[in-house]
C-alpha cells in the first residue's frame, strides 16, 4: 500500500499503531449522529486495526485498503478506507472528526483514494453508501 499526498493532507497506510490517536478521533459523538457508534474500547480498535492489516478479507476474496489523514501539524482527522472486490468494483467510505469537517480534507482523500484505486489496483468503479438524512456526507 502507498502513502498518498493530496492537497495539504498524506494518506498512511493505517496499522495497529495508529490505534491509540485515532480512538481520541472517533470518540467524538457527532460522528454518530446518523449511524453507528465510536469504538467500545482503546483494546477493541487496536484488535481490529491488527485485523485490517492483512488488506485481505479472510477468505481473501476483497482487498481492504485503509488509511489514516495527516494533516500537516501531524495530527490525524480521520480515515478513509477502500474495499476492492474481484469485479473490479470498489467501496469507498470516509470518517473525520467533527473538528476537521467542511475543510475540503474528505473530498482530497477520496480523490487521492480514488486515483490511487484506478491507477495500482485496477479500479473501474467505485461505490459509496450514505444515508439520505446526512446532509454532510
Amino acid at each position: 500500500m502507498n502513502e498518498l499526498h493530496a492537497r495539504g493532507i498524506t494518506l498512511v497506510p493505517q496499522c495497529a499503531a495508529h490505534a491509540d490517536a485515532m480512538f481520541t478521533v472517533l470518540a467524538d459523538p457527532a460522528i454518530y449522529e446518523f449511524e453507528n457508534a465510536p469504538p467500545t474500547s482503546l483494546a477493541a480498535l487496536r484488535a481490529r486495526y491488527t485485523r485490517l492489516e492483512t488488506r485481505r478479507s479472510p477468505d481473501g476474496t476483497q482487498r481492504w485498503l485503509n488509511w489514516v489523514i495527516r494533516l500537516p501539524d501531524d495530527v490525524l482527522a480521520g480515515y478513509v478506507q477502500a474495499t476492492v472486490l474481484a469485479s473490479g468494483d470498489a467501496y469507498v467510505a470516509y470518517e473525520l472528526g467533527s473538528a476537521h469537517w467542511r475543510q475540503g480534507i474528505a473530498s482530497a482523500a477520496v480523490e487521492a483514494v480514488l486515483a490511487e484505486l484506478a491507477a495500482t489496483y485496477g479500479v473501474q468503479r467505485a461505490h459509496a453508501v450514505l444515508k439520505a438524512a446526512n446532509y454532510r456526507s
